[in-house]
């Protein structure tokens, strides 16, 4: 009996270290640089190829990521603009948020009418049954504490949200009673994008 207890004993202490399949990670768990960076400089997406928008009334609402390992894949130019301006923010945002390394995305708000209010606080992000506020919203064009805009008007700003909040993972975007999934169709252009950049790369 004590044999039989042993070999119990040494099939779970095996089971236990294994690693674990292929594919599987938790929300939780950070995903390892190597699998989501690319070189930059190789990349060729426009920035609304992977940028989430909802309408809702006479606004327009457009949600970027500002990861690295999204921001890689768009064209050296748009890369290199949204690189600096997640780079000249991030000591704020993580300050404002409380936070280490918060998940950055650019939020703009546009009018197609005159004299529109937004609410900044209304935007959301539900992932993997999870709701996630802004820590931290900081304006990056004028008049944003007004929370008005003129018709054709944009008033962008940096929302800062918690690390476990993962690009990588589809997720939804919500604001006021509108809500759009459109991130889980992007997903696959950023993985096929990804992978012709590692082949232009060599």
């Amino acid at each position: 009996m004590m044999r039989a207890m042993a070999s119990v004993l040494v099939a779970t202490w095996v089971a236990a270290c294994a690693p674990a399949p292929v594919g599987s990670r938790s929300a939780a768990e950070p995903r390892p640089l190597s699998e989501s960076l690319v070189p930059s400089g190789y990349g060729t997406l426009r920035q609304d190829e992977f940028t989430v928008a909802l309408r809702s009334g006479a606004l327009l609402i457009k949600v970027t990521p500002l990861a690295e390992s999204v921001t890689r894949l768009a064209a050296p130019d748009t890369y290199a603009r949204l690189h600096a301006l997640a780079a000249s923010r991030s000591a704020d945002a993580e300050r404002d948020a409380g936070v280490a390394s918060p998940t950055l995305f650019l939020v703009s708000f546009f009018s197609y009418e005159p004299d529109t209010r937004f609410q900044p606080d209304d935007l959301q992000f539900l992932q993997q049954g999870r709701l996630h506020r802004a820590r931290a919203i900081l304006p990056v064009t004028p008049g944003w504490p007004s929370h008005r805009l003129e018709q054709q008007e944009t008033r962008s700003a940096i929302y800062a949200f918690d690390p476990e909040l993962d690009p990588e993972l589809p997720f939804r975007v919500r604001y006021a009673n509108v809500e759009s999934d459109d991130w889980t169709r992007i997903l696959p252009r950023l993985q096929s994008e990804r992978a012709k950049i590692r082949a232009r790369a060599g």
